[in-house]
């Protein structure tokens, strides 16, 4: 299998947004999902919040994998995983340091060890 493409979904600031429904991803390494920001532009791992829903039979892992050194001096700290993901529960993992986690293609990367939906929602940034 591959990757599974999962879009942000982008919290509205001083509004709301309908809680969306996140992207299916399979198990394994090499699987997972990978977040991109829209247009081919870099994903903002910053203001990167991930939303994990175990819905399969049994306990998982999520891991967020270390980026890729260099450009990312940072990757050698290794992945970030959440354990003991329970059936039927939600996790949230981030906001995350882009030069520890960012990959040489401009994206994020979870893998998960069990089937899980992912969300990735991005926090909006005043300007």
């Amino acid at each position: 299998m591959a990757r599974t493409a999962v879009p942000y979904s982008n919290l509205v600031p001083n509004n709301e947004l309908a809680d969306p429904a996140g992207t299916a991803v399979t198990s394994g390494a090499g699987n997972g999902g990978q977040i991109n920001a829209t247009s081919g532009a870099r994903a903002v791992p910053e203001l990167t919040i991930l939303r994990l829903v175990n819905a399969s039979g049994s306990t998982g892992t999520a891991t967020l994998l270390a980026g890729t050194n260099p450009p990312n001096v940072a990757a050698g700290q290794g992945n970030l995983t959440s354990t003991n993901i329970l059936t039927a529960t939600t996790r949230w993992m981030g906001p995350f340091e882009s030069n520890r986690f960012m990959q040489s293609d401009g994206s994020i990367i979870v893998e998960t060890t069990q089937a899980m939906t992912v969300t990735a929602f991005r926090v909006p940034r005043n300007t």
